[in-house]
């Protein structure tokens, strides 16, 4: 089966300082056909302002992630974290059984477009914790990725990835135009959201056959196919979520 969700169809929040994209209710937001897709709870494409941002909150029991895409952004947390997370890394925050925190934009010139990501942990309560890491690039700064899939979270941590208390792994997916990759998700749940570029996602199950085009900010979701691939119909970079049922 098929969940799609079109990047203009999104819910849209314009504060000036703040504009945002949420790919499922949130805040004002609400949409009950969009509440989520399986423990993935937000997917919010926020762009802030030079030297705006989020003034100290505090959340509790929910993992989140944060991508950054272009600029950098600025963390601080009760736990005594701070720190500045640039283009290309990802950030990991446990809320745990509560954590305050801020994140803002400390750029004088330039915005900062960065995806913040809620997974449902699979455990309530439990300390708070944070991480982060540069991903793609090797000690010396040059390219190391096997392959067009990098985990970048997941449950246990391995192959250097960053660590969530879900049964759940977030990879870049990045593919030069007319690469394809393939998989299946005969026992899981996987959601693609496509940051850059254009990709064809064809799938197939016992039932249907589908060929879906899909741009940047677009998503879909996939449960119960036998096997699907997806092309680069020019050089593209998506996250793939691989989900329980």
């Amino acid at each position: 089966m098929i969940y799609l969700r079109r990047a203009n169809e999104r819910g849209q929040v314009d504060f000036g300082w703040l504009k945002s994209q949420h790919s499922f209710s949130f805040g004002h937001y609400y949409d009950a056909n969009h509440m989520g897709f399986s423990v993935l709870r937000v997917i919010n494409d926020d762009v802030v302002q030079p030297g705006r941002g989020f003034e100290t909150h505090g959340h509790r029991d929910m993992e989140i992630i944060s991508y950054v895409v272009s600029g950098a952004l600025k963390h601080k947390d009760s736990t005594g974290n701070e720190y500045t997370v640039p283009a290309g890394d990802v950030q990991v925050m446990s809320a745990g059984s509560g954590i305050m925190h801020s994140e803002f934009n400390p750029s004088n010139n330039e915005a900062v477009n960065f995806l913040q990501i809620w997974i449902v942990p699979d455990e309530k309560g439990g300390k708070p914790s944070y991480a982060q890491k540069t991903f793609g690039k090797n000690n010396h700064g040059a390219l190391n990725q096997d392959g067009p899939l990098e985990l970048l979270v997941s449950s246990d941590g391995r192959e250097g990835s960053l660590k969530i208390k879900q049964n759940a792994e977030i990879s870049r997916l990045t593919l030069n135009a007319n690469e394809t990759w393939r998989s299946a998700v005969k026992s899981r749940k996987g959601y693609l959201h496509v940051i850059s570029g254009n990709v064809r996602v064809s799938s197939q199950s016992t039932v249907e056959s589908e060929f879906i085009n899909l741009g940047a900010g677009d998503a879909i979701g996939i449960y119960e196919h036998d096997s699907f691939s997806i092309e680069a119909i020019e050089n593209a970079v998506a996250l793939w979520f691989d989900l329980p049922v």
